[in-house]
């Protein structure tokens, strides 16, 4: 299912609990600057609690909540976890 969601609240995985990665996130804003335009969809899954929290486009998903807060990007829901994600920093916490 795809939706579209604000980049600000969603939860960051365990793997990348520090946020972006910050020279790949330089790199995209050297590339792409604040054009959402044609980016890919980020990946999520829904925690028992109902949050959501990135499989996937951890830095597309920061470089679009630091360039462009309040606006919404496309996502895709994979499916939906048996445990709550709430607990999880979200992209806002993490801001560079």
């Amino acid at each position: 299912m795809f939706f579209d969601v604000d980049p600000a609240t969603l939860h960051l995985p365990n793997e990348r609990i520090d946020g972006a990665d910050p020279a790949k996130l330089q790199r995209q804003i050297a590339r792409h600057g604040r054009s959402l335009t044609g980016m890919p969809p980020v990946l999520v899954y829904r925690g028992s609690d109902g949050e959501l929290m990135l499989s996937d486009g951890v830095t597309r998903a920061t470089r679009a909540a630091k360039l462009c807060p309040g606006s919404f990007i496309p996502a895709e829901l994979l499916g939906t976890l048996a445990h709550p994600v709430d607990h999880l920093p979200t992209v806002q916490e993490k801001l560079p």
